[in-house]
């Protein structure tokens, strides 16, 4: 390589990351400022998107701070999104009462969004939240989250899920934590749609599984997936078929700038979970592991990476 392309590479990854640590900072004072904000109890739709907003210009930022104030003020419904009751999803209702379905943080977080002019749309569709929806057939539509358009170009549009920025429940869908994750704003669209799956294709944005079928052969895709910057598993589908007490290798791609610490299999569903340490090696972004299952049968199996669930599978041992 020559001197010039040296410095012409340099000079590149300088301003990268210069503008990620900028990109970064701004994004601790929008959080910063929301957070300070508190409930808002008192005011109505429109005021309360003029507070939310007031100090910020850009309306990526604005979006995030509408982001920020829904997923710190309100609670998820797990009832109503049990039962699919979508009586109380209006913006008025979850303002009023505080928590909503994934449907009704969609609705406040376009409503909010259309106040400060800000072109959000929501879709309606597909996710899997515990391994046994692997290979279903027959889904029902559960979820819902938003799309907010910065431009003509489907490139200036982005993903956005203010229902699992604001917390996350269990694999039975019974009980909520609340824990502000901003994976889901502005998301990367490759691993958010291997989470997400629309009702209308029309709503794909970048690389996704071709058809809903396609989707629900995949695993399950955890938060971490985003920390982790996910590219690419093997096998790639949800269903592992192993012999008892033979290596099973496990493979997946990330980013090769990643630490790891501990890797760690969860076998079993949430009543009858077993931990253990897997061997493992990574190298260049990619991630082995090799895996034995003692008992045979069908159950899930979840890896996990220094602690977080990173993806899981069902595995059928014989």
């Amino acid at each position: 390589m020559t001197t010039v392309k040296r410095f012409l590479l340099f000079f590149f990854t300088f301003a990268v990351l210069k503008g990620v640590a900028q990109n970064a900072e701004q994004n601790r004072a929008i959080d910063d400022y929301v957070r300070k904000l508190g409930s808002l109890d008192t005011l109505n739709m429109g005021t309360l998107a003029a507070v939310v907003t007031k100090p910020f210009s850009d309306k990526k930022d604005k979006a995030r701070a509408i982001f920020d104030w829904i997923a710190y003020n309100i609670i998820f419904d797990v009832k109503a999104a049990r039962s699919g009751n979508t009586q109380k999803n209006s913006t008025a209702d979850v303002l009023k009462f505080r928590k909503a379905p994934s449907s009704g943080y969609a609705n406040l977080f376009q409503d909010l969004c259309s106040s400060v002019n800000i072109r959000c749309l929501i879709p309606d569709g597909y996710v899997k939240t515990n391994a046994e929806q692997i290979d279903e057939t027959k889904p029902e539509i559960n979820h819902t989250w938003a799309v907010v358009q910065l431009g003509q170009s489907p490139e200036e549009w982005f993903y956005v899920d203010p229902t699992w920025g604001s917390g996350y429940t269990d694999e039975e869908m019974k009980t909520y934590t609340p824990l502000y994750n901003d994976s889901y704003f502005f998301a990367d669209k490759a691993i958010f749609n291997l989470q997400h799956y629309p009702d209308n294709e029309g709503w794909k944005l970048g690389p996704a599984p071709k058809t809903k079928k396609d989707f629900f052969t995949l695993p399950i895709f955890h938060s971490a997936a985003y920390e982790y910057k996910l590219k690419g598993l093997y096998p790639s589908g949800g269903i592992l078929k192993a012999k008892v007490n033979q290596a099973k290798l496990l493979s997946i791609s990330m980013d090769s700038f990643a630490i790891i610490s501990i890797v760690t299999l969860v076998k079993g569903d949430h009543k009858k979970q077993k931990e253990s340490t897997v061997s493992s090696v990574f190298d260049k972004g990619t991630l082995k592991i090799s895996c034995k299952f003692a008992e045979e049968g069908t159950y899930p199996v979840t890896v996990r990476i220094n602690g977080k669930n990173v993806v899981s599978y069902m595995v059928e041992v014989e």
